[in-house]
C-alpha cells in the first residue's frame, strides 16, 4: 500500500507540474528536473523557467505542507484519543495568524536570514501560543487532556478576537493580502519556502519515528501505558511539541489550510489500521497527495484567477467532518 501511494504521489507531482496556462508534458518535465538535479545549467527555454522556477517548487511545497499537516493531525488525534482532533486544536493557527497580522499591522517588511518577517512571526506565534496553552493546562505536574483542549479553545478564541481587531485597522489593499494568506495560499511560493519548511519537517519526522512505540502504547490509555513503562507526561509533551512544530512551520509558508489534518489521518486509519508504524507514513504520503491536487484545483478552477487553497480543502473537508460527526453519533446510539 505504501509503495503504491509513493508511486502515485510521484506521478501526481509530475502531472501537476505540467498543468497550467502553458501545458507541458510529463516527459519534458522529467527531462528538465533531471537536468537541474544533475547540476547542469538551465536549458535557456521558457518551459525550463516555468517548470523549475515556478511550478516545481510550488508542487513540492504543496506536498511538504500536506505531509506536515497530515502527520500533525495523526499525532493530535493520538494525543486526544479523538478522530475529530486536528493540528490547530491547541491554538497553533490562531497564534500564527496573530503573529503574521501583527507584523503587517506594524508595517514591518524586514527579512531575517533571507526570510521575510511575516512567515517567521507566524511560526513563532503558533509555537508560542501552544506553549502558553500547555503551561496554563498543567495541574500538579500533569496535563489533563480535557483541560488542554478547553484551554486551547479559550486562548484560541482570545487570539482570534485580537487578530480581528488588528484586521479592522488595515487598509483595503493590505486587508486583501492578509485575508488571502489567512485562507491559505501557495500563489507566491518558491524555492526559499521549500527550503524553509524542509528542515522542520525533517526534524519532526525524526522525532515521530522515535515516538512510534509510545504512540501505539498510549492508544491503550494512560494507565496501561504507565504500567508498560511509558513516561506518559513526557510523551504527551513531545507529541504536542512535534505536532505544533509541524503545523506552525506549514502555516508559516502557506497560511491556514483547514481539514487536511482531520481528513487524512481518519481516512488512513480506516484503510491501513491504527498501527502508527504504518499509519504515519500513510498520512505523510496521502497528505501530500491531497494538497498537490487541491492546489491544482485552486489554480485552474477559475480561468485567469486563483482560489485560496484553504477554500478547496474546506469544501472537501466539511462534508467529511459532517460524516464523522454523524458516524460518531450513530455509534454512540
Amino acid at each position: 500500500m505504501l509503495i503504491v501511494m509513493a508511486a502515485l504521489l510521484v506521478v501526481s507531482a509530475i502531472v501537476a507540474a505540467g498543468i497550467g496556462p502553458t501545458r507541458i508534458g510529463p516527459g519534458e518535465i522529467a527531462r528538465i528536473v533531471w537536468h537541474h538535479l544533475g547540476g547542469h545549467a538551465g536549458l535557456n527555454s521558457v518551459h525550463d523557467t516555468i517548470i523549475w522556477d515556478f511550478r516545481v517548487p510550488r508542487v513540492l511545497l504543496a506536498l511538504l505542507v500536506g505531509a506536515a499537516l497530515a502527520v500533525a493531525g495523526a499525532l493530535m488525534q493520538a494525543l486526544f484519543h479523538n478522530p475529530m482532533a486536528d493540528p490547530y486544536i491547541v491554538g497553533v493557527s490562531s497564534g500564527a495568524a496573530f503573529g503574521a497580522v501583527l507584523v503587517a499591522a506594524l508595517g514591518l517588511n524586514l527579512a531575517i536570514g533571507g526570510f521575510a518577517l511575516g512567515p517567521l512571526s507566524a511560526f513563532v506565534g503558533g509555537l508560542a501560543i501552544t506553549f502558553l496553552v500547555y503551561a496554563l493546562s498543567r495541574r500538579s505536574g500533569r496535563v489533563p487532556i480535557g483541560v488542554l483542549l478547553l484551554t486551547g479553545i479559550a486562548i484560541g478564541g482570545l487570539m482570534q478576537a485580537v487578530t480581528s481587531f488588528l484586521l479592522l485597522r488595515q487598509s483595503s489593499a493590505d486587508l486583501r493580502t492578509i485575508m488571502s494568506w489567512l485562507m491559505g495560499s501557495l500563489a507566491q511560493s518558491g524555492w526559499p519556502d521549500v527550503l524553509a519548511l524542509l528542515p522542520y519537517l525533517a526534524v519532526g519526522l525524526l522525532l515521530v519515528a522515535a515516538l512510534q512505540r509510545d504512540l501505539n502504547v498510549l492508544a491503550m490509555g494512560d494507565e496501561t501505558a504507565h504500567h508498560l513503562g511509558v513516561n506518559t507526561e513526557r510523551s504527551k509533551f513531545l507529541l504536542l511539541l512535534v505536532a505544533s512544530l509541524l503545523a506552525a512551520a506549514a502555516v508559516a509558508v502557506s497560511g491556514i489550510i483547514a481539514f487536511v489534518g482531520l481528513i487524512i489521518p481518519h481516512l488512513m486509519r480506516l484503510i491501513v489500521g491504527p498501527n502508527h508504524r504504518v499509519l504515519l507514513p500513510a498520512c505523510l504520503l496521502s497528505g501530500g497527495l491531497l494538497l498537490v491536487w487541491s492546489d491544482v484545483i485552486a489554480r485552474t478552477l477559475i480561468p485567469g484567477g486563483e482560489l485560496p487553497i484553504g477554500i478547496v480543502t474546506s469544501v472537501l473537508g466539511s462534508p467529511f467532518f459532517l460524516y464523522l460527526l454523524n458516524r460518531k453519533e450513530a455509534a454512540a446510539q
